[in-house]
């Protein structure tokens, strides 16, 4: 058939089965600019024009949440141009959504109308409103037939080919996991503008607008760019711009879109220097190493070249935006030689996020075994894992074997991380991880639960150290889950760099625990446990990883938190002895009298006879995390004017999307674990604002912000224990419907020995109180629980505590609890809430009235004033 006689028939609407020929198109055949198709190699025939079909799926859930907290993206491909979108979804739910803006958007451009939808069965297309949106559209919904993806291959062709285009974008910058959303969206950029196998090299973006592509303004992912900094928004004195990473492209605005780390946020500017030579994991150095340039080949920019999903910020990530800055086309061959891909032999640099108790540490770790050989640090890591295997095979962990029928061995990797050490050097540390989401309940583990000692009773054996004057030594156990015994049969494959030579094709079966297991914490814990016991210690029934022993005239404590020991004697030689005993059975590191524990800095002062507990350190990396260390302080943990509730979530999508770019859960767990350890001032401040984690406003993270600049100024407060009367007091209060959207009361509770703080807490009572001296009442009774607990442990130690004093400002609340006469009115409240009855009448404590003005319980349930905060701190041992 002759070319004319195609187009004829073409101009009809008629197309003939070319899936075996092979012809030449005319400059005004209706499938575009292309000069050939050739059938033989595509084996379709292309939609005759735009929107006559498209495809559809799915992508997702990504293990990291992106930057703007999505975790699906969807895309639409037209058949015809094969020009992508993409939009970032936080549930499968919101595709009709994102459906509906496409179509809006698309239909807009062209002027024409979608006639196709192909899709698979996923039950996001499968929803009654989204059947019912495209019947009234007239729209004809096309779907695979169950279990053949293959029949939606163009869809899943493109999003298998933007995650792998974006992984390999990602790891070549050295950006965090979380941007993987822009990764994403800057591939599927570079997919339209660049030339496409199905097209026979033809640019998508060319077929779909007419228009001829620009590429002057591509630049290479993740470089490190500097964004001008207009007059309006600095001093004369301050810098004229700031350090930035390129992340992206704009879509409906001109302009690149860049991340701010430093500031923690997005910026778009189309005023931007780049450096393409520095990745952002090479940020921090001024020269880029050599690096030698990796070029694309004709396969890799195809579209049967993809990368992993990448995250983005932004709720909607459509058409990529189209700078105008002009340069004359250039030819295939000429682009992929000027987008080489260079790759840097710095080791990245991961951007790590923990969310509750989170303790910050350095970053510059490798993240796997092949990254630790090719660092500038290989040759130390190598130190460190051949430590690591000494270790192992010393302690007898495993013997190889062969893998019996119907057994799974599970896989392992190295982990690697610098420890700083108290005396500011550097340590590196490699361990070997079994997977252990891999193994299965009943087969590879049954219990796993594993105690490690209270925070409480750490700050109750200091006041003791302290009080008494003992010494105070710590330990740590090298490779402590190696020690567990394992009662299950489970097989591992061999170590990656150190399979024995010979015997690749064997595993290993494990006779000890090892670090990874489900099990591992709870085998290293009884097998301490039994070795404690056995040599004459009693492990504290209040607390079971505190294990105590009378020797002659005086006595031994050793805490135990999973590997970190605490031991506390008057008697410098049994604690000796102690160690020689650990020694013998376990692999120790004596680090002699304690200087930290749990990211927490202990410093003593043998003629003040006192004791410090800080945690200035750890809170200076907080803030500057948050880019808050140059923030102005403020006096008090939370201002009275906070009036915070549900209804200042956010409502528009614009309050939606500023949110979701907010650390907020991350601050939120940075500040929890410094009021759970040092810093009892802020415990109702991050009470108030965790109540909103779920659904945080811009008011909730002013809150926020407001404490860490309140622990800017107060960042070298401490708790200090000093040498006094080892006696137990307590302090209660509790305001009344202070919550604003239930009204429930705040509980404050605040227990002292010799004069410093121990236990604190500050919650929401679970009932409704209806006055002010059930709220009180109820806040005693709870208190009470903790006195009890305390007064366990320090009998177990040999202090007992006789007729405990427990303080509360409510005159009423005291004669409730003192007289069961009052039944009329206290008839509705909780049989458990009259258990202080029964402990006062017992002689197990007593219920003194306490002026509210002295009430350090006070800071624990309300905002309260400077002076009266001062106060407080300054009553129960926090201070400067």
């Amino acid at each position: 058939m002759s070319s004319q006689g195609l187009k004829c028939l073409h101009s009809k609407g008629k197309l003939p089965d070319l899936k075996s020929v092979e012809v030449d198109f005319c400059e005004s055949c209706v499938l575009g600019k292309q000069k050939r198709v050739s059938f033989k190699k595509t084996g379709r025939v292309p939609a005759k024009e735009k929107l006559e079909l498209v495809h559809t799926d799915v992508w997702g859930p990504a293990s990291v949440s992106s930057t703007g907290g999505k975790q699906y993206f969807v895309t639409f491909i037209d058949d015809h141009s094969r020009k992508v979108w993409v939009y970032f979804l936080k549930h499968k739910s919101e595709v009709f959504d994102a459906f509906k803006r496409w179509k809006a958007r698309v239909e807009n451009e062209t002027g024409l109308k979608i006639k196709k939808l192909h899709s698979d069965n996923g039950g996001e297309y499968e929803d009654s409103e989204f059947k019912r949106f495209c019947y009234l559209s007239r729209i004809k919904l096309s779907r695979t037939v169950p279990g053949t993806p293959q029949q939606n291959g163009i869809a899943e062709r493109m999003n298998r080919t933007l995650t792998e285009r974006a992984r390999s974008m990602r790891l070549h910058s050295g950006l965090p996991k979380q941007f993987w959303a822009e990764a994403v969206n800057t591939a599927a950029y570079l997919i339209n503008r660049g030339p496409s196998k199905p097209l026979d090299l033809a640019i998508p973006e060319e077929i779909w607008t007419g228009k001829e592509v620009k590429l002057s303004h591509l630049k290479v992912f993740g470089c490190v760019s500097y964004v001008h900094i207009g007059d309006h928004a600095r001093n004369k004195l301050d810098a004229k711009s700031v350090k930035c990473t390129l992340v992206g492209y704009g879509e409906d605005e001109f302009g690149y879109k860049l991340w701010d780390d430093q500031n923690r946020k997005m910026i778009r500017s189309r005023d931007v220097v780049f450096n393409e030579k520095v990745m952002y994991k090479d940020r921090n150095t001024q020269v880029s190493e050599p690096e030698e340039p990796e070029y694309f080949g004709p396969n890799d920019v195809s579209e049967n070249r993809v990368l992993e999903p990448v995250n983005q910020n932004d709720e909607e990530q459509g058409v990529p935006l189209q700078v105008t800055d002009p340069i004359p086309y250039r030819d295939v061959q000429a682009t992929q030689a000027e987008s080489a891909v260079r790759r840097s032999t710095r080791t990245p640099i991961p951007n790590r996020k923990y969310l509750q108790y989170m303790l910050l540490t350095d970053a510059g770790e490798p993240e796997c075994y092949d990254e630790a050989y090719q660092g500038k640090d290989a040759s130390k890591w190598e130190l460190a894992m051949k430590d690591e295997m000494k270790s192992l095979i010393s302690n007898q962990t495993w013997e190889l074997a062969k893998l019996p029928e119907g057994k799974k061995a599970l896989q392992n990797k190295w982990v690697f991380r610098i420890k700083d050490e108290h005396d500011g050097s550097k340590r590196y540390k490699a361990r070997l991880v079994v997977k252990g989401f891999q193994q299965i309940e009943g087969i590879d583990y049954s219990e796993i639960f594993s105690p490690v000692v209270k925070l409480t009773t750490i700050r109750l054996v200091l006041s003791i150290v302290a009080a008494k004057g003992l010494y105070l030594e710590q330990l740590d156990v090298k490779t402590a889950f190696l020690h567990g015994d394992l009662e299950e049969e489970i097989y591992m494959q061999q170590p990656e760099g150190f399979a024995e030579d010979g015997k690749e094709e064997l595993v290993c079966r494990l006779t000890k625990s090892l670090y990874g297991l489900k099990q591992a914490p709870r085998q290293w814990y009884k097998k301490f446990d039994g070795f404690m016991q056995g040599n004459g210690y009693l492990r504290c029934n209040a607390d079971h990883c505190c294990y105590f022993k009378k020797v002659k005239s005086s006595f031994i404590i050793l805490l135990l938190y999973v590997d970190d020991m605490l031991v506390a004697g008057a008697d410098l030689e049994e604690i000796n002895n102690l160690k020689k005993q650990l020694s013998s059975e376990f692999e120790m590191k004596d680090l002699g009298a304690v200087k930290q524990i749990l990211g927490m800095r202990i410093s003593r002062n043998e003629q003040e006879g006192t004791l410090k507990l800080s945690q200035a350190e750890y809170v200076r990396k907080v803030l500057q995390r948050f880019s808050m260390g140059d923030a102005k302080s403020v006096r008090t943990p939370l201002a009275s004017h906070f009036r915070l509730s549900k209804e200042q979530s956010p409502k528009t999508e614009e309050e939606k999307d500023f949110m979701a770019k907010v650390p907020y859960a991350s601050a939120i767990g940075s500040l929890m674990y410094a009021m759970t350890c040092t810093r009892p001032d802020i415990s109702h401040a991050v009470g108030v604002v965790s109540r909103y984690m779920s659904n945080p406003g811009k008011l909730h993270w002013e809150a926020v912000k407001w404490i860490l600049r309140y622990l800017r100024g107060t960042t070298e407060r401490c708790l200090t224990f000093r040498r006094d009367e080892l006696k137990l007091e307590g302090y209660v209060d509790s305001d009344f419907a202070g919550e604003v959207d239930h009204r429930r009361s705040t509980t404050g509770y605040v227990f002292t020995m010799a004069s410093t703080a121990i236990s604190w807490m500050s919650q929401l009572q679970k009932i409704v109180t209806i006055s002010t001296t059930e709220a009180e009442y109820v806040a005693v009774t709870e208190s009470s629980k903790e006195l009890i607990w305390l007064q366990g442990l320090l009998a177990e130690l040999g202090f007992d505590q006789v007729m405990n004093v427990l303080h509360s400002d409510s005159q009423s609340a005291i004669h409730l609890a003192k007289n069961s006469a009052f039944h009329s009115r206290t008839k509705h409240i909780d049989l458990r809430y009259h258990f202080i009855r029964s402990l006062i009448e017992e002689g197990v404590l007593k219920l003194v009235k306490i002026a509210g003005s002295k009430n350090p319980a006070d800071m624990l349930t309300k905002p309260v004033t400077t002076e009266k905060l001062e106060l407080c701190a300054a009553s129960v041992g926090l201070q400067e």
